[in-house]
């Protein structure tokens, strides 16, 4: 069995380099380099399409043979300590083109969103300000439908090309997104979002800025950002926000290893130094489970794990 792994892994990795060329492909690369947790095990390939013709040719030759995961900035992720046996592709800065014609942005799933708002500022339009300091990737923003300080992205969309499980490329306008609480139809359905287009409005450069660097500065003010975390760990409860529900079981500090739910806002786990993944799994099933005994809600983590 052995040795047919071994042809077998050294197959998949010659049909890796074949479909994105040799400088796009890795292994045992560890995703503590590619998550905001800076925890986590490692992934058994690592690849970083650049382009979406070639993304589409991995998609169609990975189906049904290795399982595979795409990310972004790995802000809303944790990889378990014991790896992922599978291909986790990046979208990053091979893939990250930010053009404007108008008032319309074309952007790239790469591009940074903070790089995004700031091309809008310089560009006087506005309807990104709430963007600013959200971290990760247009991808991860548009199908997890970001938000911030009252914006989001279902506001500004007019409509978002995808790639489907079959490596086919459709577009989808606003409506057909079906934008939620952190959700869209890329989670129902298993799309690779490519690039969306953003409608935005003239504004005044100088106000605009200004906005942004409140929301900036409030954003540092409460947030633990001087730690590793994947911002918000927990979706907002109907009727609650779950930092206070933290906060009132009793759990500001609580701590499992490396992991810890900040004292600076009760609805962060960070990375104190050097948390394993299992550390942070833990302590998110420990204040789960406490503040489903103290207030009967039970918080689910808006952060994927995987492995």
């Amino acid at each position: 069995v052995g040795s047919e792994m071994c042809i077998r892994d050294r197959y998949m990795y010659q049909e890796l380099i074949n479909i994105l060329g040799k400088e796009n492909v890795f292994t045992d690369e560890d995703m503590s380099k590619h998550t905001t947790f800076k925890a986590g095990g490692k992934a058994k390939y690592f690849v970083t399409p650049d382009s979406f013709e070639r993304l589409s040719e991995l998609i169609r030759f990975l189906k049904d043979k290795i399982d595979y995961y795409i990310i972004g900035n790995g802000s809303n992720l944790l990889v378990k300590d014991e790896g992922y046996n599978g291909v986790i592709v990046k979208i990053g800065q091979k893939l990250s083109n930010i053009t404007l014609d108008d008032k319309v942005m074309s952007c790239e799933a790469g591009a940074y969103v903070s790089k995004i708002a700031n091309y809008a500022c310089e560009n006087s339009l506005s309807g990104l300000e709430f963007a600013a300091g959200i971290p990760g990737m247009l991808g991860g923003a548009v199908a997890m439908n970001a938000g911030a300080y009252g914006g989001e992205f279902k506001d500004i969309i007019m409509s978002v090309t995808l790639m489907d499980k079959y490596g086919n490329i459709v577009e989808k306008s606003n409506e057909e997104m079906k934008f939620g609480y952190r959700n869209s139809v890329v989670q129902e359905e298993d799309y690779i979002v490519l690039s969306a287009k953003l409608k935005l409005e003239a504004g005044n450069k100088d106000e605009i800025s200004d906005r942004m660097n409140e929301l900036l500065k409030q954003r540092r003010d409460k947030q633990p950002l001087e730690y590793p975390s994947a911002g918000s760990t927990f979706k907002r409860p109907e009727g609650y926000f779950a930092g206070k529900l933290i906060m009132d079981a009793g759990l500001k500090g609580y701590s499992v290893g490396g992991a810890c739910v900040s004292e600076k806002h009760c609805g962060f786990v960070v990375n104190k130094g050097n948390a394993t993944a299992a550390d942070i799994i833990r302590l998110m099933k420990d204040v789960a489970d406490k503040v489903e005994a103290e207030f009967g809600v039970r918080l689910e983590p808006e952060v994927k794990i995987i492995g």
